[in-house]
């Protein structure tokens, strides 16, 4: 058989709506961890140690000064567009009356998203950064808990951030949403 009759398999992307039926169907809880990026479902990593810390932190910080200014939500799913329902670590969202119980945040309720990168900092540099850009988050940072770094991405543009920054524990930095707060990014490192 020649090359250019050879047919291969395929499968389209799954929509967040199949996504969410297949859930039903499997009998995923909020105990099973999946992701969908990109229409694949993607099974996340076991959470470990320094994960857990990293993200407790984050949340102990944020809730300081977010009460009235962001609704912090912790590991729960987001809708950036038809084909991508990610569960970032921490996301800081415009306050709503129903909490978000009612239908998902999606990129124009978004004032930042954090990742916590343990094992997954390729994933969370590479492809959700890609899937952020390109659903107009406009503000990501990845938390890198083994080299003790952040990196802030601002400014989507075309599927890519125009502003990545590295900052070190050293470093102070404020999201874009709230100027006139700064942390210490060693008080956002475990």
């Amino acid at each position: 058989m020649a090359v250019e009759h050879l047919e291969l398999e395929s499968r389209p992307p799954l929509s967040v709506d199949e996504f969410e039926a297949l859930a039903d169907a499997e009998g995923w809880d909020e105990d099973t961890r999946v992701e969908l990026l990109d229409g694949e479902v993607i099974w996340m990593s076991p959470i470990n140690d320094p994960h857990i810390g990293g993200v407790n932190r984050l949340n102990r910080v944020f809730r300081r000064f977010a009460e009235n200014v962001a609704l912090v939500s912790v590991q729960n799913s987001i809708r950036i567009d038809n084909y991508d329902e990610p569960q970032p670590d921490v996301a800081l969202l415009t306050p709503r009356r129903d909490d978000y119980s009612t239908v998902k945040a999606t990129p124009r309720e978004i004032l930042l998203l954090v990742e916590v990168a343990d094992r997954t900092l390729r994933t969370d540099l590479g492809r959700k950064a890609r899937i952020y850009a390109s659903g107009g988050v406009v503000e990501y940072w990845v938390v890198d808990v083994n080299n003790r770094v952040l990196y802030a991405h601002r400014a989507p543009d075309a599927g890519r951030y125009a502003s990545r920054q590295v900052f070190s524990s050293t470093d102070r930095i404020s999201a874009m949403f709230a100027p006139e707060v700064e942390f210490e990014v060693a008080e956002l490192l475990v």
